[in-house]
C-alpha cells in the first residue's frame, strides 16, 4: 500500500513562482500512490488560475473518490478578504462540480472506496510569527510575518485489500504550542475511528517530536524542507496498529512547493 502527505503550496513552482495545473498534473502522477494527503490546496483561488487543485490531483493519481476541507472561504493571506470554513467536508467524484468560489486547505485522494468523511475543526492561534521562505529559483530566503490561519484535520475511513483504515491529512499551526495541542487532539479524535491509523500531514513539527507526543510510531524518518535541499522534517506519516509492516520511504523532488512530497511504500 503506497500513501503519500504532499504540502501542494498552492502548487506553485520554487524555480519561477508560476502556477500551472499541468505541472501539478505531473507531479501528482509521477508520485503513483493509493492515496494522497495534501495541504495548502486551492479550490477557484485567482493566484492558481481558478483551478479545482483537489479535482486536479484526483484525476492525476487515477483516484476513485476525494475530499476538500475548507479552512477558510476567500483569498487567504494578510490583509486579505476571508472567512473561516465550517461545515462537512466537500467529497469529489467523477463529474463533480467546480468549486463555487475561492477557498483553501486541506484534502485527501484515494484509488480505494472511502467508507466514510469526518473533519475536525480549529480557530486560527493567536499571533504572528516570522517565517523564513526558500527564495524562488534558488534566491535568498525571505523573511515574513504571517498571521496565523484557521486548521483543519480530514479523516477517511478507507476500505483498502487488507480492510478498513483510518487516514488523516491535515496541517497544523506554525505557533509551536498550538501545533502540539492541535496534534494532540487529532490522536484522541481519530482513537475511536475504524482498523489501524494513519496520520499524514504538515504538522510543523520536527523530526521525532509528533511520535514522542502521540505516542504512534513514526514511519517516516526524513527530511523534507526545504524542497530545495531538505535540512528538516515537517511532513510526517505517524502510525497507530500498524505492528510489523516495514515502511519504504521517498521524497522526491517534483518541481512544486517549498516542501517534498513524502512517500510511504507499507508491506507487510
Amino acid at each position: 500500500m503506497r500513501f503519500a502527505s504532499f504540502n501542494l503550496l498552492s502548487g506553485r513552482s520554487m524555480d519561477d513562482g508560476t502556477v500551472l495545473a499541468a505541472r501539478l498534473t505531473e507531479a501528482v502522477a509521477s508520485l503513483d500512490v493509493d492515496v494522497l494527503a495534501v495541504q495548502e490546496v486551492d479550490r477557484g483561488q485567482p493566484r492558481s488560475g481558478g483551478t479545482d487543485q483537489l479535482a486536479v490531483a484526483a484525476a492525476a493519481s487515477g483516484a476513485a473518490t476525494g475530499a476538500f476541507a475548507a479552512t477558510l472561504h476567500g483569498v487567504p493571506g494578510p490583509g486579505r478578504a476571508w472567512r473561516v470554513a465550517d461545515g462537512d467536508p466537500v467529497v469529489w467524484t467523477a463529474g463533480s462540480p467546480h468549486a463555487a468560489g475561492p477557498s483553501y486547505g486541506v484534502g485527501l485522494v484515494s484509488r480505494w472506496p472511502v467508507l466514510s468523511w469526518q473533519v475536525r475543526r480549529f480557530p486560527a492561534a493567536r499571533g504572528f510569527l516570522p517565517l523564513v521562505m526558500p527564495g524562488e529559483g534558488g534566491g535568498r530566503p525571505r523573511l515574513l510575518v504571517v498571521p496565523e490561519e484557521p486548521r483543519a484535520a480530514l479523516a477517511a475511513v478507507v476500505q483498502t485489500p487488507r480492510g478498513p483504515v483510518t487516514v488523516v491529512s491535515t496541517h497544523l499551526s506554525f505557533v509551536p504550542w498550538a501545533a502540539v495541542r492541535q496534534l494532540r487532539a487529532i490522536a484522541r479524535w481519530t482513537a475511536g475511528l475504524p482498523g489501524p491509523r494513519l496520520l499524514l500531514g504538515d504538522l510543523n513539527l520536527p523530526g521525532g517530536l509528533p511520535a514522542r507526543l502521540t505516542g504512534w510510531q513514526r514511519l517516516a524518518r526524513t527530511a523534507t524542507f526545504p524542497s530545495g535541499g531538505p535540512r528538516i522534517q515537517l511532513d510526517h506519516a505517524l502510525g497507530h496498529g500498524w505492528d510489523g509492516v516495514r515502511a519504504q520511504v521517498t521524497t522526491p523532488r517534483v518541481g512544486l512547493s517549498d516542501h517534498r512530497p513524502l512517500v510511504v511504500h507499507l508491506q507487510h
